[in-house]
């Protein structure tokens, strides 16, 4: 945002603010020099912005992050960020406007910042109409990783407030963010299900032994989101989470989306079928877009000046890793039986467009580690069960036929087979969806479809959300599943409460260079970890 797209608040709007703060009732008991003083004391109160978010950096690479926040007016945004906790020669910066059609958010670019230094910022909001009223700061900080004098680590998991579980502050809200927060990762992948569009959530839930499950619950999460401030707020609501405030000012966040962004299971041109009842808009290319908006607006996303709709991208940091975040959703076919004998139109998952700009930054990349974030794993079977749909249609790129290549799995094996061809070493995926933990290791003398190089998938999630599982299994390209985090027969949709929340961690030795991935629960424990070796 420019100064030149500021909407100025009008004299009337000003003179309403200060009359309701000049009109607030004084206690009893009070002095008359107390009450002299009171009501100029709360005008000026009242005159100043309020962060209402926290704050979140998001979209670190080489020598760049974005800064993210919201405040709750028309508004500057201002930013001092320096290498030392007390600010000591901080730059300042006077950033962009916070204005209603964005929903009050506002975001900066700040770039030439060292690699491997913590950054230390804050950010403040000034009133436009009264330059002396600032806002008090909200702090944060972040370390942009690179080179090869330090390890590399990050978090990765996905799902959030799913399943009608939603911030339950008895138990202690989203507990999965300060368990992640604990293990102090470089930044955090969040593989999709940002929010859940469209699962409303009760104020109760009556668990299995007769207890209650107490969620908050906000005008927004009360019905499915169809408006753009419907999308907002499902965004909103999950930043009222402390867990996930306090983390989000201490851990940058890479952000993709899946379906519950916009509604289970979407795909462009989808239009809502009579069966469901709850939708009054049932375009899902309309619903799709205020869900893109309200995404952009509540994420720290550098917006492709190019292609300002555009979800993937890649992320560099130098030598050791580098972070290709794809987009699953917008460019996909619809869903089907997914059995297509030929790469077409109709059987995209990532599109033509998407997969020449996978293929080429894979191929460029000198980076001795490639993670590929995917929102859907590969092998996991995934059926549409939306009641609009028929019988035998497919989400993710698996078909359940675990024979060769079709349908979405055509482009899985275009990927791979490049990815042998060129000799891209060390490429390992990780993604969610599923809502539950897993680690599954590739190989073709186990697959009917042999062209590809092993490789390694690890899966989190959820973060807050439904607990599901374990899928059945595509056996196409020979996935051998080492690990799966709950049993076999759990009852579905467990809560939070019963622990099976997952995320995992990634961590690159800089004199190694081999990476270690682990994977764990809502507190912490590790459940599961393997080291790997490079392929030099």
């Amino acid at each position: 945002m420019s100064s030149d797209q500021f909407d100025n608040p009008t004299r009337r709007t000003f003179l309403r603010r200060a009359a309701a703060g000049a009109g607030t009732l004084l206690g009893a008991g009070k002095t008359i020099a107390a009450q002299a003083q009171a009501p100029a004391i709360v005008t000026a109160e009242r005159l100043r912005p309020q962060i209402t978010s926290g704050v979140m950096s998001g979209d670190i690479t080489r020598d760049s992050a974005m800064l993210w926040s919201r405040t709750d007016r028309a508004a500057r945004m201002l930013v001092d960020y320096a290498l030392t906790p007390d600010f000591k020669d901080a730059r300042k910066i006077a950033g962009p406007l916070a204005l209603e059609r964005h929903d009050y958010t506002a975001r900066i670019d700040l770039r030439g910042l060292p690699v491997n230094r913590r950054i230390y910022y804050r950010v403040r909001f000034q009133d436009l109409v009264h330059e002396t009223a600032i806002s008090a700061p909200v702090s944060g900080s972040l370390i942009i990783p690179g080179g090869t004098a330090r390890d590399i680590s990050f978090a990765f998991s996905g799902d959030e407030a799913g399943q009608g579980w939603g911030i339950n502050e008895a138990w202690g809200g989203y507990r999965v963010y300060e368990a992640m927060r604990r293990f102090q990762p470089d930044f955090f992948i969040h593989s999709g299900d940002q929010i859940y569009a469209d699962g409303p959530i009760q104020a109760e839930v009556k668990l299995d032994d007769g207890s209650i499950w107490r969620n908050l619950v906000t005008p927004a999460k009360s019905n499915v989101a169809q408006t753009l401030d419907d999308y907002r707020g499902n965004f909103s609501y999950n930043l009222l989470d402390a867990n996930k405030l306090r983390f989000m000012a201490e851990v940058p966040f890479l952000v993709q989306w899946d379906d519950h962004e916009v509604r289970n299971n979407w795909y462009p041109g989808q239009v809502i079928g009579a069966a469901e009842k709850r939708y009054q808009e049932r375009a899902l290319s309309v619903l799709a877009a205020r869900a893109r908006q309200a995404m952009f607006e509540y994420n720290a996303f550098r917006i492709d000046a190019n292609d300002p709709q555009r979800i993937y991208r890649a992320f560099n940091y130098g030598p050791l890793l580098e972070v290709f975040m794809l987009d699953e959703r917008s460019y996909r076919g619809a869903n089907s039986p997914n059995r297509q004998t030929a790469n077409t139109p109709d059987a995209a998952f990532l599109g033509a467009e998407q997969m020449r700009w996978i293929k080429q930054s894979l191929l460029r990349s000198r980076s001795t580690w490639k993670v590929i974030a995917s929102d859907m794993p590969i092998s996991i079977v995934v059926p549409d069960l939306n009641p609009d749909v028929p019988p035998g249609t497919f989400e993710a790129w698996a078909n359940a036929d675990n024979g060769m290549p079709s349908g979405r799995e055509l482009e899985v094996a275009e990927l791979l087979r490049f990815i042998k061809r060129h000799d891209i070493k060390n490429v390992v995926w990780v993604t969610a969806d599923v809502h539950y933990a897993s680690a599954t290791y590739y190989s073709p003398e186990r697959a009917r479809f042999t062209d590809f190089k092993p490789f390694w998938e690890f899966v989190g999630g959820p973060l807050h959300a439904g607990t599901f599982g374990p899928g059945e299994i595509d056996r196409t390209f020979g996935p051998d599943v080492r690990y799966v985090s709950i049993p076999k027969d759990m009852p579905q949709n467990r809560p939070p409460s019963d622990l099976f929340q997952f995320f995992g961690i990634g961590k690159i030795d800089a004199n190694t260079k081999v990476m270690t991935v682990s994977l764990h629960n809502v507190d912490g424990k590790n459940l599961y970890q393997v080291e790997i070796a490079p392929e030099v």
